[in-house]
């Protein structure tokens, strides 16, 4: 990636296009680090935390850091992600959503506003929810009377702008920069906070020397943190592996003759990703498992019952690791079968001449494409399965506390060979020689 880099940098158009992508990232981390006004931004961050099971502390991974900071940028670009995954699986549900994908260039622009106004209804919403739980965790300096309903207002509205800002600098790198501008902003987020990784290791190591004030040695630490590290490099090999890896379904067109030419005879292939869901899965269960926390923290349920129901989703307990691989497994299936459809795959194959060697035509054919298609989403799903728990297994085990987990690790790698690709791709178009040359 590094050398793509420095060879990118040698090309002018190339050049412009980091500078204008750093200095986009740049104002990006600069919003994440200023406080709203009427906040308590200390108070806020000390209420929260003991909140990492919860929604919010999802949020602050997503975030950078900035959902617990109360920043402009806290709502991070949470808003726009939740829109286009609503407007993809209402694709599925409503024709007239469905017939705009299929219009090419102006039917993508038409549902790209649709998903910056239901953006913009999200982000509204989440930052009156916001607001409330600043004014909950006593972090406000006015909270009644005008003075009250003026600051609550101009919370609102802050949190809302900054949202729809972000979403904005995002199409802004889409269009003039290098890679998918929520992609990296979601990168730049996570990778601002892996900083604290280094002073959280080498307390680790004064800890396991007894170098700590009022803590006895822990001489395993020497062992155990390497070991981690380690373990950790494979898991980053085993998602680069994957994130590329396919299974291709070879597919031969019939020779036709229209008018005095003649079209098809050739081979090629339908290619399936491995991991062709990405983070989402994970971000879905996350997001399901969280909910059981905030219920938690939002009502103060410490005993009884529910508190022992409620703490069976607590990444403490052996019963979260358990339903959280069932959840990816299961969100990794549906989206799969969101994203592909084996007869009309089998159906647009005889439409055009082609057939998989071997497979007869039709309802044969749906059923091969049907039979791989679960191979392959069950390795994906066993893949993700890994990616997710190993972390919080090795955790409880080692009792490390583990601040890398598998959404992020999946989404550093995921945007890192996105943007090496694009950087690829644009370099190859600009070197490529003609059959003239």
């Amino acid at each position: 990636m590094f050398q793509t880099l420095k060879n990118a940098w040698k090309i002018e158009e190339l050049r412009k296009r980091l500078i204008f992508t750093f200095v986009i990232l740049l104002l990006f981390r600069l919003g994440a680090a200023i406080v709203v006004p009427f906040v308590d931004a200390t108070v806020f961050a000390q209420s929260l935390v003991s909140d990492e099971n919860t929604i919010t502390g999802f949020f602050d991974m997503m975030t950078g850091g900035s959902f617990s900071n109360a920043t402009l940028f806290a709502l991070g670009v949470t808003p726009y992600i939740n829109a286009s995954i609503i407007l993809q699986l209402l694709q599925v549900v409503i024709p007239a959503l469905e017939r705009l994908s299929k219009e090419g260039e102006e039917g993508r622009k038409k549902i790209m506003k649709i998903t910056r106004l239901a953006a913009l209804g999200i982000s509204f919403i989440l930052s009156i929810v916001y607001y409330l739980l600043i004014r909950r965790n006593g972090a406000l300096y006015y909270s009644s009377g005008f003075y009250g309903w003026y600051t609550g207002i101009a919370i609102v509205l802050t949190f809302t702008a900054g949202a729809m800002l972000l979403i904005w600098l995002g199409e802004q790198i889409d269009s003039d920069g290098i890679g998918n501008g929520i992609s990296l902003l979601i990168f730049t987020g996570i990778v601002s906070n892996l900083f604290n990784l280094i002073p959280q290791t080498y307390q680790y190591l004064k800890l396991a020397a007894g170098k700590v004030e009022g803590f006895p040695a822990y001489p395993r630490f020497f062992f155990l943190i390497p070991l981690i590290i380690a373990i950790f490099f494979g898991l980053f090999l085993l998602v680069i592996y994957t994130n590329d890896a396919e299974r291709r379904i070879p597919v031969q067109y019939a020779k036709r003759v229209v008018g005095r030419k003649m079209y098809g005879g050739q081979s090629t292939h339908i290619p399936i990703k491995v991991n062709g869901t990405g983070v989402l899965p994970i971000i879905f269960a996350v997001s399901i498992l969280a909910v059981p926390g905030t219920i938690k923290q939002f009502f103060g349920i410490n005993q009884g019952g529910w508190a022992k129901f409620l703490g069976w989703f607590n990444t403490n307990n052996w019963g979260y690791v358990i339903i959280y691989a069932l959840l990816i497994f299961g969100f990794n299936y549906f989206y799969v079968a969101v994203q592909y459809n084996p007869i009309q795959m089998a159906n647009d194959l005889r439409k055009n001449s082609g057939a998989i060697p071997g497979i007869r035509p039709g309802r044969p054919t749906a059923d091969f494409i049907q039979r791989v298609l679960q191979k392959i989403t069950f390795i994906g799903a066993i893949v993700l399965i890994i990616v997710a728990d190993l972390p919080i297994i090795l955790s409880k085990v080692t009792g490390v506390n583990i601040a890398l987990g598998g959404t992020s690790l999946l989404i550093i790698v995921g945007v890192a060979l996105q943007v090496t690709q694009t950087l690829d791709s644009y370099m190859l178009m600009r070197h490529h020689k003609g059959f003239l040359s």
